[in-house]
């Protein structure tokens, strides 16, 4: 099987020329990036996909070794480009995704011109001089909570991860995301994704790396979007006028805006 029917790759825009990669968060697939993604599709060559286990990938290609850890999602997305023949490529994802560029980007410092990082955390724990935003064992409430009642906790969590309470159906949108997602894969990929340390990735990356923030962010507080920008060594940082952490369904405009003045730095 072939990377691009494992994670059902979907091509849009121009058929050659410079390209957009857009790879989605924990618990979504890339129809989160549908009021995104079109805007560019006049000037890109625009590539969506969903990360094994979720929306339309094939689940049968879940590897608990190989997924077990983000160089597996990294290397899914190298293959991806590899295979799509991507020039000029920039990269753009949102959470756990911005940490997983970062690590194909350090894997292979030739597969993308650039990076744009929405909402990003690089390590979610608190540590002695690091602020993450969530103890040790908040984490770990988190995750028991998860592995015995997904849907309950897909429920409570999904509208906090949106911020908005004045618009419950942004909440409601991420909450069925989550209950679509196989509850174990979605406890494995929650593993990954609150466990993991890319802070050392961080200043190997070699391209110009756009930091995308919002405010109220219960996922990735300010503290950590300065701390992810301070770190990579060619890094411009964009405050969104946007509350949450799904800027992309939340503030669709902001997002392409922000975006869409980073690529015009990159000539």
């Amino acid at each position: 099987m072939g990377a691009i029917e494992r994670n059902n790759v979907t091509v849009t825009g121009r058929t050659a020329g410079p390209a957009l990669v857009f790879a989605h968060g924990f618990g979504c697939d890339q129809h989160m990036w549908r009021l995104v993604a079109p805007s560019f599709e006049d000037r890109y060559r625009v590539v969506t996909y969903d990360h094994v286990g979720f929306g339309g990938s094939d689940l049968r290609a879940f590897d608990a070794a190989r997924h077990g850890s983000l160089q597996g999602y990294a290397d899914d997305l190298l293959e991806i480009a590899a295979e799509l023949e991507l020039d000029d490529a920039v990269f753009v994802g949102h959470s756990v995704a911005a940490m997983i560029g970062v690590r194909a980007a350090v894997t292979d410092p030739a597969a993308f011109r650039a990076l744009a990082l929405v909402c990003p955390s690089p390590r979610y724990i608190d540590e002695p001089g690091y602020h993450g935003g969530f103890s040790s064992a908040e984490i770990e409430d988190l995750l028991d909570t998860l592995d015995s009642n997904y849907l309950g906790w897909s429920a409570a969590m999904a509208p906090v991860i949106m911020g908005n309470a004045d618009r419950p159906e942004l909440g409601e949108e991420l909450t069925n995301s989550f209950c679509r997602t196989d509850p174990a894969i979605a406890e494995a990929f929650a593993r990954v994704t609150f466990l993991s340390d890319s802070r050392v990735d961080l200043p190997l990356v070699a391209v110009p790396t756009l930091v995308i923030q919002t405010t109220n962010d219960a996922i990735a507080p300010d503290e950590v979007g300065r701390f992810v920008a301070e770190q990579l060594p060619q890094s411009a940082f964009t405050r969104l006028d946007a509350i949450g952490h799904c800027p992309n369904l939340s503030a669709p405009a902001e997002t392409v805006a922000a975006i869409e003045a980073f690529l015009a730095t990159l000539g």
